[in-house]
């Protein structure tokens, strides 16, 4: 069984759920590689797929230099198949078209590898080229869809941006499309946008504290309604309640903070 809560590497967040989806304002090159390479090698130290799709910031040559330089064995690491380094536009982008539904089939694809190769997990990283580009309102519904589709997988995205590159409209976007947004600049961090935005303090059903402890194992809404006999649109329902209760605006977040909160325990028996 996956840990239930994944160590990320980055300092400022610790560890976070399975389906977390988190996006980094960076300053510098050296601000985005020290994040980046930290986030992997615990990846790689959790036994997880890693998948580093890299833009014109940072070359392939650059990105492995720097894993090589700061995580334990990576030679082996890279040669065991355990981390690919990919250019984010051949990852992105069909010709020169956004191609939403191939980018989410990749996902879905490799994860589906991960998983059968006996990996924990998978997690990833990708860099915003697209920022003052046509490409962006494609780019911006993507993540979205993404933070949708991250619920219930065992999964962890890690989005980056270029402070000098984002305006105010920007940050807000991105902000409402993560769970967590956090901004790095000469080595010091802040929190823009973090989980735990607390809501109407009403108390939380037994069922939904269930479904969400179930979550935060990361189970899926069908495996959840098999544990507890239940259909998977009642787990649905019980985790949107419990989202709206929390005030978090999904069930990843309503995890984080039920979990911040010690309102649910991880150790349950299967």
């Amino acid at each position: 069984m996956a840990a239930a809560l994944r160590r990320t590497g980055i300092d400022v967040l610790g560890r976070v759920p399975w389906g977390a989806h988190i996006c980094l304002f960076y300053e510098t090159k050296q601000d985005l590689l020290d994040t980046v390479v930290a986030y992997f090698e615990a990846g790689l130290q959790n036994d997880e797929f890693c998948v580093w799709a890299v833009s014109n910031s940072i070359s392939e040559q650059e990105a492995r230099a720097a894993l090589a330089q700061q995580v334990p064995n990576f030679a082996q690491h890279l040669a065991a198949g355990s981390i690919e380094i990919v250019p984010s536009r051949d990852w992105y982008l069909s010709g020169d078209d956004f191609d939403l539904q191939k980018i989410a089939g990749g996902w879905d694809a490799k994860l589906r590898t991960a998983l059968a190769k006996g990996f924990e997990g998978m997690r990833v990283s990708g860099n915003a080229f697209w920022l003052a580009t046509h490409y962006w309102t494609d780019f911006s519904q993507y993540e979205h869809e993404l933070d949708r589709s991250l619920a219930g997988r065992r999964m962890i995205a890690l989005l980056t941006y270029p402070l000098r590159a984002s305006n105010g409209a920007d940050v807000l976007d991105v902000a409402r499309a993560h769970d967590v947004t956090v901004a790095r600049r000469k080595g010091n961090w802040e929190v823009i946008e973090a989980f735990d935005i607390v809501g109407e303090d009403r108390p939380l059903t037994q069922r939904e504290l269930e479904v969400l402890a179930w979550v935060a194992r990361g189970k899926s809404a069908w495996e959840i309604g098999e544990i507890l006999s239940i259909t998977k649109r009642t787990v649905d329902e019980h985790a949107q309640r419990a989202a709206q209760k929390l005030g978090a605006g999904n069930r990843t977040q309503a995890v984080v903070i039920a979990l911040g909160k010690r309102l649910i325990d991880v150790n349950l028996s299967e």
